[in-house]
């Protein structure tokens, strides 16, 4: 793209994730992620403790993603970072202290969207991983979004489908609530699900119009199947908790799996790139797989430490946006509910 040597420095601070990254001329050089594990005692994130552990965080950080990348701040063109959308309280610790940054290093400024972020990761260069060709879907899946967009160019994307409720990643992490598992519960139910019969149990899928999702109706259905049968048997849950684990995850991948075959039948579009935390799912990512040879798709999984929220992805934003000459004023502020 450019013989230049381009290094940009990205931040990420959304949500419990402190993370920095260096990408030089689209090649990712560190990538570094603090997570907080202060909020698996509370089931769940609390906005507060989360800015603060990113105010203690965000230093140590980034002065680690420059140490391992092997540069010196002054190489640095320009800083991106996550505008929204997101937690206010995170996100303010990463905004205001990349414009301090910017500032006083007298460089450019990139506010990103974090669920752009999430699809334009598949665009770092990285061996063994190609890039979708435009136009593209994009299935975004995390314990905060659930999206299908259409994806024409770098900087054009429409969201042509979005649950209108909960996201994914909450309908594990309630479920696995209800069933008694730790937080985050995705991945122990993913790990459960292999040992586990997916048609043990029946879940009904929610009826919802085109390409949109909704997801609070299920969680209500598996609070009512579990506490329907452990009333009947008090060990139900441990007795068939493999079992329990694969119909939920079944269920949930069928409606995902539904709306994309939607998706692709509507706009003619058979190249399907997925992000997100909740791509980390075996399940989902087998399913996809399947797809491939069921209906003709050509799927694009990002590596996996590029899923999660991970500041690489607010950097590959943020180098093409370089490209571009797309900077942000100092003045620029976040915003908790950033659309595409």
């Amino acid at each position: 793209m450019s013989s230049e040597n381009i290094y940009i420095l990205g931040i990420e601070s959304s949500c419990d994730d402190t993370a920095a990254s260096i990408i030089h001329n689209g090649r990712i050089l560190s990538n570094v992620v603090a997570s907080q594990k202060i909020h698996e005692a509370y089931g769940g994130v609390v906005p507060e403790l989360a800015s603060r552990a990113h105010q203690q965080n965000i230093v140590p950080v980034v002065h680690q993603a420059i140490e391992k990348a092997g540069i010196n701040k002054s190489q640095l063109k320009a800083i991106a970072f996550t505008k929204g959308p997101g937690l206010m309280g995170s996100l303010l610790v990463g905004t205001s202290f990349a414009k301090s940054l910017a500032y006083g290093l007298n460089i450019p400024l990139i506010d990103v969207n974090h669920m752009q972020g999430h699809i334009l990761a598949h665009f770092i260069d990285e061996d063994g991983f190609e890039k979708p060709p435009f136009p593209f879907l994009a299935m975004t899946i995390s314990g905060g979004h659930t999206q299908i967009v259409k994806v024409d160019n770098y900087f054009e994307m429409t969201v042509i489908g979005e649950t209108i409720d909960d996201a994914v990643g909450e309908a594990f992490d309630k479920s696995g609530k209800i069933l008694g598992l730790g937080y985050p519960a995705g991945p122990e139910i993913d790990k459960r699900a292999a040992l586990g019969n997916p048609k043990a149990f029946q879940f009904t899928k929610p009826k919802v119009d085109g390409l949109n999702f909704s997801f609070s109706g299920f969680k209500t259905a598996v609070l009512y199947f579990i506490q329907r049968e452990v009333k009947a048997n008090p060990n139900f849950i441990e007795e068939n908790l493999n079992d329990i684990c694969a119909s939920i995850q079944y269920t949930i991948i069928g409606i995902l799996i539904d709306k994309l075959k939607l998706a692709t039948k509507q706009t003619g579009i058979n190249h399907i790139a997925i992000g997100g935390g909740v791509s980390a799912n075996s399940g989902i990512r087998q399913a996809l797989k399947d797809g491939e040879q069921k209906f003709g798709w050509i799927t694009y999984i990002p590596k996996f430490e590029f899923t999660t929220d991970n500041a690489a992805m607010i950097a590959i934003v943020g180098y093409l946006k370089y490209l571009q000459g797309n900077f942000a004023e100092q003045d620029v502020v976040a915003s908790a509910r950033l659309k595409i």
